[in-house]
């Protein structure tokens, strides 16, 4: 019995054992026999090794928890020999992927498919095969009866169908969350859980489309760490994989699903990363609008009193939404985030030590995108449009930087066209060495034509990761097309002019000379004037973000860190180097 009460599933079925020495309902062969009144008779005297008493208890144990002896008043008619062997051979099938004790080495290794009911149906029509005309635990004699209900006037028959399945969900949860690293051990109740942590089992048991991701997000629920951040109800930070909930606001399980999931989707939607230039605040509102007019048309969930949602948005993207709260700031500003009045729910980094992270972009796009399928594959429910069209957008990943700066390279960067002339005699080959040919060169105006230039951020607070980076990609592109030099400035607190230096040389023998402030509108300036830079040649400005405003007349773009951000609204593309 420890053996098998040690089982969650199995313990809450809650049946009992006979204790009368002569009991008539005791099986003459076998081990165990269970009637619909949840009572377990045992052979009397009977030896058995306790992995075998164990199997054969929790064999009738299951017939419980399956219904093949419901309790029920007035008389009952018993099963017959093909129902018998059906209902046995479904609770073996079952005990192999759910071991309980020790099985018996008289018993096949495999059960056919299908439910009790279409297997008794065969074999009422067939006759039950000999392998499987003996599965049950009294032998010879049917292991489960069926007897009218005599419990306590007024009292309800038990389900113990219900109850197996409610504790087998707990189960298979808790053994979820002790992959996913949310408990410890499977030891102890297994009930008592606070709403939070309900309602993420929830999505990983019940809810297809955030299912994956609710399996590898990490909930932090520390009220000391909640009063000094400032956090109302909740907030998410994508890369930690985490979020902290206030545990001393009370809400009911339906209004945690809304918050957790309105949390994992600013996660897995990555709305922290599309923020851009705009400010961090109001794209966290923008979101919130979005987001809770999608939560409110699936009907995840029940919303909180206060959240933001307005459904003349509906189908507006958080760019879009962005696009019109931006010019009522002083309004916007007193709006209330799940994270407080004034202040946004998607956080910029952890709240407590560093951990060791993954790859954050293929783990939300994988559980997202696959969460996707399985919610249209099982019919789960209704998903916005607007909101499917942002997961299949995230499941083509971005180009890398430095993929997107070659494509710019090809566009804005001209490749030097070689002329063939007889002037210049090309090397004659060993088969036809009578044979005169042109030669190939690239002429002055040509190679003045195809270049670009570099202004370089050189103050004290650019990294040189991204110096070497940033520079090294900018020679391989320009070695590739042919382009011999560059014109690079070095900006601090004022322009130094390097001229035209060539392009194997930009990443390795550059000198970095100033460690001052950052000010590069000078060397901007500095290219608009110089007389042997053409007009059309791009330019390519490296910076760490912290800058003064830049005015560039000419086509250009930006290289600066991953996370960084310009003072200013960018003309022309940003290329964020990781």
């Amino acid at each position: 019995m420890r053996l098998v009460t040690a089982n969650p599933a199995l313990k809450a079925l809650d049946f009992s054992t006979c204790r009368t020495e002569q009991c008539e309902l005791a099986p003459r062969e076998g081990l165990v026999r269970v009637d619909s009144e949840g009572v377990l008779h045992s052979h009397p005297d009977r030896l058995a090794d306790p992995r075998d008493w164990a199997w054969a208890i929790a064999h009738a144990a299951i017939h419980l928890g399956f219904g093949h002896v419901p309790a029920d008043r007035g008389p009952r008619e018993q099963p017959d020999r093909a129902n018998l062997a059906a209902r046995c051979a479904v609770v073996n099938r079952f005990l192999l992927t759910f071991p309980v004790g020790r099985t018996p080495e008289e018993l096949p290794g495999s059960y056919p498919d299908g439910d009790e009911e279409r297997l008794a149906a065969r074999w009422r029509r067939d006759g039950p095969p000999a392998a499987y005309a003996r599965l049950g635990t009294a032998g010879t004699e049917p292991d489960l009866l069926l007897v009218p209900w005599n419990g306590w006037y007024g009292h309800q028959p038990p389900d113990w169908q219900l109850a197996f399945a409610d504790a087998l969900t707990r189960t298979m949860s808790a053994t979820l969350d002790l992959a996913g690293g949310r408990r410890d051990s499977l030891d102890g109740d297994l009930a008592p859980r606070r709403p939070w942590e309900r309602a993420l089992s929830w999505f990983v048991s019940s809810y297809p489309l955030l299912g994956g991701i609710a399996s590898g997000i990490k909930l932090i629920a520390d009220p000391e760490l909640a009063r000094a951040h400032g956090i109302s109800v909740a907030a998410v930070n994508a890369e930690a994989g985490e979020i902290y909930v206030n545990p001393h606001r009370h809400l009911d399980d339906e209004e945690w699903r809304f918050v957790l999931a309105h949390e994992m989707l600013h996660a897995a939607l990555r709305h922290g990363d599309r923020c851009g230039t705009r400010d961090p605040y109001l794209f966290n509102v923008a979101a919130d609008y979005v987001i809770n007019g999608w939560l409110a048309e699936m009907q995840v969930g029940a919303m909180p009193e206060g959240l933001l949602h307005d459904p003349a948005l509906t189908g507006l993207s958080a760019e879009e939404v962005y696009d019109r709260i931006a010019g009522d700031l002083r309004r916007m500003r007193r709006l209330s985030t799940l994270r407080g009045k004034g202040v946004g729910d998607i956080l910029g980094g952890p709240l407590g030590a560093p951990g060791a992270y993954v790859d954050l972009d293929e783990f939300y796009r994988r559980g997202l995108t696959h969460g996707l399928e399985l919610h249209g594959s099982q019919e789960r429910g209704y998903l916005p449009g607007g909101l499917i069209e942002e997961i299949r957008a995230l499941s083509q990943p971005p180009l890398p930087w430095d993929a997107r700066l070659a494509r710019w390279f090809d566009e804005f960067v001209p490749r030097p066209e070689p002329v063939r002339s007889y002037a210049r005699p090309s090397r004659r080959q060993s088969a036809t060495p009578d044979i005169p040919r042109a030669g190939r060169y690239f002429p002055p105006e040509e190679i003045a034509r195809c270049t670009f230039g570099v202004v370089l951020d050189t103050s004290g607070s650019m990294d040189r990761t991204l110096l070497g980076k940033a520079l090294g990609a900018i020679a391989s592109y320009a070695a590739a097309r042919d382009v011999p030099a560059a014109r690079v400035v070095f900006c601090d607190a004022a322009p130094h002019d390097a001229g035209y230096l060539p392009v194997t040389e930009i990443a390795g023998r550059v000198k970095v000379r100033g460690r001052g402030g950052t000010v590069l509108q000078p060397g901007i300036d500095l290219l608009h004037r110089a007389d042997d830079f053409p007009a059309t040649a791009p330019v390519l400005v490296i910076t760490d973000g912290w800058c003064d405003v830049l005015r560039v007349r000419r086509e250009h773009a930006y290289l600066i860190p991953q996370g960084a951000r310009l003072p200013f609204t960018a003309r022309g593309p940003v290329f964020r180097v990781r």
